[in-house]
C-alpha cells in the first residue's frame, strides 16, 4: 500500500490508528514491483534488449527481497536501473521527528528515538520523508574510510559533555542516515577489502563497530552493488564473504542486435536543436553504419575487449555524425541537416580516444577504426541496396559520369551533378528516405560509398572532397 492512499498524521497515535502498516524496506519495494507487473508497467524505461535477460532476473529479485549485485561491462544500464529503483519506494514514509537515522515510528532503535518515545507516548511526534532522501549512491574509491560508510565519534559531540563511551556521541555515516532505503554502491570491487569487511554485519546482522562500541542497529535497507566483471576477478575483487551475502547476481550486456543499438542511440542520443541552426536529421541507415561499427569494435581483436566499447560510445557517435551535418548546413545555408557517409570522418576523429587497443596495435588506431567503420558502411549497403537498385547509378558512370562529394557540399549541389538517374526512386525507396535533395544526396553518398567498397566504383581524393569514377 502506497503511503499517498493513506492520511499522512503527524504523531504516533494517529499513524497507528490510520493503521499504516509495519513493512520493511524489502517487502515495500516488492509489493510496489508486484503492483507494476500486474499492471504491465515495467519496472525499469528504457531498457533496451533486456526483456529475456536482465529483466526477468531483475524483477525475481525484487521479488524475492535480495539485496542484488549489478554485473556488466562500463554502459550496460548498470546505473540507470540502480537509480530507477527509487520509484519502487512508496511516495513518503513516516519517521521519528528529528531521527538522523529515519527510525521507524514502531520501532525506534537509537537512545534519541527512544527516549522521545517514552516521554511523549502516542504523542510522539512524526515527519515524512520522500523517495530521494531515501536513496543514497556511493562511487567505491580507495581512499572511503569505515567513518565515511558507517560513522565515528564526533569530536564536538564529546567536547560538549557527553562520556566518550557514551553511544550518542556516534556520528553517523552515510548507510545509517539512509535507513529504510536503498544503499546502492558502484564499483564495488574497487572498495578496500577492510572497507567491505565494514559491510558484512551492515548487510546481515545490522550491528556496526565504530572504535571499540558494538552498536546494535537493526537498519532496515535494500544494498545494490555495481561491478565491472573483469575488476570483479582481476583489478580489483569481492570478498568472499560479502559476495554471499547478496541474494542475487545480475548480468548486463550490450544490445544483442544493430537494431537494438539503433534504437538506443536514437532514444539516448541529443540531436543539436539550439536556435538558429536547422533541423537534423539522422537517417535510420546512417544510424545503423553507427551501430555496426561499435559492434565490429566489440569483437575486433586489435580492441582491448577487458574495457568493453560503451553504449555511450555509439550515443557520442550519433551526435558527433548529427554535428557535423548541422555544421555543413549552416556553412551551406541549408534548412535541413541530414547526416550522410561524409561526416564519419568527423565520427573518427572525436572517438580516437575513446577505445583502448591492444598495446602492440600503438600507432594503428586511426587506420584500424577507419577499416573497421568502411566495413560497416559496406555491411549495411549489402544489406538496404539491391544489385537492380544502383543498375541505372553504374549506367551512368560507364557513359562518363564523375560525382564530386565532401563535408561541406550541399546535398543540392551533390544532387545537381547527378542530372535525372534513372532508378534513382528505388535507392531511395530501398534506403526509406524522403525525396528531398538533402535526404537523396545521403542515400546517394551511402551508394557510392558501398559501390567503392564494393570494387565497383574508383575514389579518388579531391580538393573538394572525394571524386567517384568508373574504373
Amino acid at each position: 500500500m502506497d503511503s499517498s492512499s493513506v492520511a499522512r498524521p503527524t504523531t504516533l497515535g494517529g499513524l497507528r490508528a490510520a493503521g499504516y502498516p509495519d513493512r520493511t524496506v524489502k517487502e515495500e519495494v516488492a509489493i510496489n514491483a508486484a503492483a507494476r507487473l500486474r499492471a504491465g508497467v515495467p519496472l525499469v524505461d528504457g531498457l533496451v534488449g533486456f526483456e529475456d535477460t536482465v529483466v526477468p532476473a531483475l524483477e525475481t529479485a525484487l521479488l524475492a527481497g535480495h539485496d542484488l549485485i549489478l554485473l556488466g561491462e562500463r554502459g550496460q544500464a548498470k546505473s540507470r536501473i540502480v537509480r530507477s529503483l527509487t520509484s519502487l519506494l512508496d511516495d513518503a514514509v513516516p519517521v521519528i521527528a528529528g531521527s538522523e537515522v529515519n527510525d521507524h515510528p514502531y520501532h525506534p532503535f537509537t537512545p534519541a528515538a527512544r527516549r522521545l518515545v517514552d516521554e511523549h507516548g502516542e504523542d510522539t511526534p512524526i515527519e515524512w520523508i520522500g523517495r530521494e532522501q531515501r536513496y543514497a549512491e556511493k562511487l567505491a574509491t580507495p581512499d572511503i574510510a569505515v567513518a565515511d560508510l558507517v560513522g565515528d565519534v564526533d569530536p564536538i559531540k564529546v567536547a560538549e559533555g557527553r562520556y566518550l563511551g557514551d553511544d550518542e556521541t556516534i556520528h553517523f555515516g552515510l548507510i545509517p542516515r539512509h535507513n529504510r532505503g536503498i544503499i546502492a554502491i558502484n564499483e564495488l570491487p574497487d572498495l578496500a577489502e577492510r572497507i567491505q569487511v565494514a559491510l558484512l554485519n551492515v548487510m546481515e546482522e545490522r550491528d556496526i563497530q565504530v572504535r571499540g562500541y558494538s552498536l546494535r542497529l537493526p537498519l532496515d535497507l535494500l544494498v545494490v552493488a555495481t561491478a565491472n566483471p573483469e575488476d570483479y576477478t582481476n583489478r580489483g575483487r569481492i570478498i568472499t564473504p560479502l559476495k554471499d551475502r547478496f541474494g542475487s547476481e545480475i548480468r548486463t550486456h550490450y544490445p544483442q542486435t544493430v537494431d537494438q543499438e539503433v534504437t538506443v542511440m536514437q532514444a539516448e542520443g541529443r540531436l543539436p536543436a539550439h536556435d538558429g541552426l536547422p533541423a537534423v536529421v539522422v537517417p535510420t541507415f546512417m544510424a545503423e553504419v553507427l551501430a555496426a561499427f561499435t559492434r565490429s569494435l566489440r569483437t575486433a581483436g586489435e580492441v582491448n575487449q577487458r574495457s568493453g566499447v560503451s553504449v555511450r560510445f555509439s550515443t557520442g557517435n550519433y551526435e558527433t555524425l548529427a554535428a557535423s551535418a548541422a555544421r555543413r548546413a549552416v556553412r551551406c545555408g541549408e534548412d535541413t541537416a541530414v547526416a550522410r557517409p561524409s561526416d564519419l570522418p568527423a565520427v573518427i576523429a572525436a572517438a580516437m580516444g575513446k577505445i583502448e587497443f591492444e598495446s602492440f596495435e600503438e600507432g594503428r588506431e586511426a587506420e584500424i577504426m577507419t577499416r573497421l567503420l568502411r566495413r560497416s558502411i559496406l555491411e549495411v549497403f549489402r544489406r538496404r541496396v539491391r544489385g537492380p537498385d544502383v543498375a541505372g547509378l553504374l549506367d551512368a558512370f560507364e557513359t562518363g559520369l564523375e560525382v564530386t562529394t565532401g563535408d561541406l557540399m550541399s546535398g543540392r549541389d551533390l544532387m545537381a551533378q547527378l542530372d535525372r538517374i534513372p532508378g534513382l526512386a528505388a535507392v531511395l525507396g530501398s534506403l526509406d528516405v524522403e525525396e528531398t535533395p538533402a535526404m537523396a544526396a545521403a542515400a546517394v553518398e551511402l551508394c557510392l560509398e558501398g559501390l567503392h567498397l564494393s570494387r565497383r566504383l574508383d575514389r579518388y581524393e579531391s580538393d573538394a572532397g572525394y571524386t567517384y569514377v568508373q574504373p
